[in-house]
C-alpha cells in the first residue's frame, strides 16, 4: 500500500508531533508500505520520512520544480517526481496514494486533507483516511464539522469518510481495515455541494 501523508513542514513546533510523526513512519514501514509525501526535508514531513527511513521503508516524494532550486527536499527520497505546479504536485499524490494520513499542519495541510475529503463524498475515490490527533490537533476540527453537519451545511455521514485517531498505530492499523476501505461517499447526488 501507497500511504500519503499531509502534514507541517514547520521546524518550530512542539517535541511531541515531531516523536508522532516519527513513529508514523515507523508503523507505516514497519507495515511494509510506501511513505508519499510532498518530498520536504522539514518539519513533520522529515520526521516521518526519517521514520520510514530508520524502518526499513521506502519514500516517494513529490514536489514542484521550484521547491527544488530552494534545497529544501530530502534527498534521501528512494524515488522523486517532479511536478510544474503545487496543483499539479496535490494530483499526483492523490493519484499515487491507496490512502492518506493527515498529521497536524497548517493551511496548506487543510487544503490537501478537506479537496481529499470533498473528492472521496463526491465518490471520486474510495481511498481511506485517518487525522492524527497528536495533541488534539484535530479536535476542534472535528467539533467544527459535528457542528457544519448538525447545522444542515454538510450531510451527516460525511464524518465517516475519515476517522481521528490517536496514535500512529492505530492510523496505520484504520487505513489497512475493511471498514476504512467500506468508507464510501454518496456521488453528486447524494449530498449537497
Amino acid at each position: 500500500m501507497k500511504i500519503c501523508l499531509f502534514g507541517a513542514s514547520s521546524n518550530s513546533l512542539d517535541g511531541i508531533y515531531y516523536e508522532q510523526a516519527k513513529e508514523l513512519g515507523h508503523e507505516i514501514a514497519r507495515a511494509g508500505h510506501t511513505l508519499i509525501y510532498g518530498g520536504s526535508d522539514c518539519g513533520l514531513m522529515r520526521s516521518c520520512s526519517d521514520g520510514v527511513l530508520e524502518a526499513g521503508g521506502k519514500l516517494l516524494g513529490i514536489a514542484p520544480k521550484f521547491f527544488h532550486d530552494a534545497g529544501i527536499l530530502n534527498r534521501k527520497c528512494t524515488d522523486f517526481i517532479f511536478t510544474e505546479t503545487m496543483s499539479e504536485r496535490k494530483q499526483k499524490m492523490e493519484n499515487e496514494a491507496d490512502a492518506f494520513i493527515v498529521v497536524p499542519g497548517g493551511i496548506g495541510t487543510y487544503d490537501e486533507f478537506f479537496e481529499t475529503m470533498t473528492l472521496k463524498q463526491l465518490n471520486l475515490h474510495a481511498k481511506p483516511m485517518a487525522l492524527l490527533n497528536t495533541g488534539s490537533y484535530f479536535t476542534l476540527l472535528l467539533r467544527m464539522l459535528e457542528d457544519c453537519a448538525a447545522r444542515g451545511f454538510m450531510h451527516p455521514d460525511c464524518l465517516n469518510l475519515f476517522k481521528v485517531c490517536e496514535t500512529p498505530r492505530e492510523a496505520v492499523a484504520y487505513v489497512q481495515s475493511e471498514d476504512a476501505q467500506n468508507a464510501r461517499g454518496k456521488g453528486i447526488n447524494g449530498y449537497s455541494l
